[in-house]
């Protein structure tokens, strides 16, 4: 049989064609319970905020006695890699759990041995609307018009600003919470479209003179990835496009990287050699003014540095030429095929993501969690959270941001191994360093991605 390349597969020469099976009863909240006892083992992700898995499985075990079902949850991590070697050893012994948590793009690594959830997200989107584009991107193959995973509200999380109000203030004179109230009812229209990339640029510089820099990840991180891969696309730059066409060397992406030339002059030097835990440390410490994370920097300071916490505000990011986007890291579930319970694991899965259930998983992550329906965006978590209140109000999206991951739009197969090598960073690296000239980068990451889609 003659070997598929990576980019064949992306143009559709091999969609699975698999059979979209419909083993899942009438869904709602509580359905008449099993009469013979199934029994299913479901691996979640072990969230850092505490208390936060207990609610889960909670949740898992409500489920389990009002529907006679036997559950055994496991709780993995919280490091996303601990989760994903446990499914890499299932998928090669065909046995283990039944459901699983993944993070970004690992559910396309296991695609081929999951089983299809289509009845589960047509039940879901008929009662809440469309899953958001990112979340439809990670989990629905549109080869095989399949959802081989389903969104998951666990974990799931976005890569909004993160600032101090006070230094913006005093340094830059921008009132951030004037252009992002915590209530977009209140947002002024020419504010908000006044925050663009060169808006920031000037506030970057006057931070920077003040000893209060913008402090972000340019390394071989996934953090660098969360907010690059972003810019880049703001101002019309991507890697490629869903088929395997490689379209990085373009004007928006030479815009892109003169842009961050100048950038990067008001940017710590040690952001070259970051780690994920980095700009959270700058912050926390009350050493920098701003940084793309979601509000695990902000948790951490309400218990270490609650002073600097009551400072701290989420809001949209600049928008660019081409638009406003925000990184985000969405999970989501997978069924093994080999589940033997394959109706009982469908329900159990429609009962974790109605509404009810995910009120009670966005409390317990207080605002870190992001939902991937709209309709949860209602709830009161991002409203009553604080020091300082309305702080992280603005963390779901208030606006017009396009979420988005490091990597898109191309085929989540390649963007996998795009966001994994860091390709993106390594080539903002490059040009803003003087290693390359920004010409020359994009030409060394057009090489990168030739390999990616084979």
């Amino acid at each position: 049989m003659a070997k598929i390349t990576r980019r064949q597969f992306m143009k559709g020469v091999v969609a699975g064609g698999a059979a979209v099976a419909s083993t899942m009863a009438v869904p709602g909240v509580v359905r008449k319970a099993f009469t013979a006892k199934p029994s299913l083992n479901i691996a979640l992700w072990n969230h850092w905020i505490p208390g936060a898995a207990d609610v889960h499985t909670a949740i898992v075990n409500e489920w389990a006695v009002k529907n006679n079902v036997e559950v055994k949850v496991d709780l993995v991590g919280p490091q996303v890699r601990d989760i994903r070697t446990i499914a890499a050893a299932e998928s090669r012994a065909r046995t283990g759990h039944d459901i699983i948590a993944l993070g970004p793009f690992d559910s396309w690594a296991f695609y081929k041995q999951c089983e299809p959830l289509n009845d589960v997200a047509d039940y879901l989107e008929k009662k809440y609307g469309k899953f958001d584009t990112l979340g439809t991107y990670l989990s629905y193959s549109q080869e095989d018009k399949a959802w081989y995973a389903i969104p998951a509200p666990i974990g799931s999380h976005s890569y909004p600003l993160v600032s101090r109000t006070d230094y913006f203030m005093k340094y830059a004179d921008v009132d951030l919470v004037d252009i992002f109230p915590a209530d977009v009812n209140d947002r002024e229209a020419s504010k908000v479209d006044a925050w663009n990339y060169d808006a920031f640029l000037k506030a970057a510089k006057k931070l920077h003179a003040a000893g209060y820099p913008f402090g972000a990840a340019i390394s071989e991180t996934s953090d660098a990835m969360d907010w690059l891969g972003p810019l880049l696309l703001s101002f019309g730059s991507q890697p490629m496009d869903r088929d395997g066409n490689i379209t990085i060397e373009s004007d928006g992406t030479m815009a892109a990287l003169e842009y961050l030339k100048e950038l990067t002059q008001y940017m710590p030097e040690e952001d070259y050699g970051s780690d994920d835990a980095s700009n959270n440390r700058c912050i926390i410490s009350g050493k920098g003014s701003a940084i793309q994370n979601p509000p695990s920097a902000w948790s951490v300071a309400k218990r270490t540095q609650p002073l600097n916490a009551g400072w701290m505000w989420h809001h949209d990011c600049p928008k660019g030429p081409e638009g406003r986007f925000r990184g985000a890291l969405f999970y989501n579930f997978i069924l093994w095929e080999w589940c033997k319970e394959k109706k009982a694991a469908k329900e159990l899965l429609t009962y974790l993501l109605e509404k009810p259930q995910q009120w009670k998983m966005l409390t317990a992550a207080q605002g870190y969690d992001m939902p991937q329906l709209t309709p949860m965006y209602e709830h009161p978590v991002w409203v009553q959270e604080g020091p300082p209140p309305g702080g992280v109000y603005n963390y779901v999206i208030r606006g017009d941001e396009q979420l988005v991951v490091g990597g898109y739009p191309s085929h989540p197969i390649a963007g996998q191994a795009i966001y994994s090598q860091s390709i993106l960073a390594v080539m903002v690296a490059k040009a803003t360093t003087g290693e390359m000239s920004p010409k020359d980068a994009m030409k060394w990451c057009a090489s990168e991605l030739e390999m990616v889609a084979g």
